[in-house]
């Protein structure tokens, strides 16, 4: 079993768990995380697809998808912080569960 075909699993798997995860939690920050899970298992199965001829494609579509979900993340953790800024002193602790009135 060589490493490109072990990919395909792991890949499968992170998509599961990341598509679990983001079904699971209501909290934003959760869900941001779990949706970066879900773009590692894309970019393992997308590498394990990948042919012989086609591998310098795939690891350019990969290195580039990299650096777009590093800039969403950035961007989606920016927007959470800017929705929690709005959102009234009270309402954030009980909103994420941590058991204040």
């Amino acid at each position: 079993m060589s490493l490109l075909d072990a990919l395909r699993p792991a890949g499968l798997g992170l998509l599961g768990a990341g598509l679990w995860a983001f079904s699971l939690h209501r909290h934003l920050l959760r869900r941001l995380l779990a949706f970066n899970v879900i773009g590692t298992g894309i970019f393992l199965l997308l590498m394990s697809l990948a042919g012989d001829g086609a591998r310098a494609a795939a690891h350019g579509l990969v290195i580039s998808g990299l650096l777009v979900a590093l800039l969403g993340t950035a961007l989606g953790a920016l927007l959470i912080r800017r929705l929690e800024d709005l959102e009234p002193p009270g309402a954030a602790a009980s909103a994420h569960g941590d058991g204040a009135p």
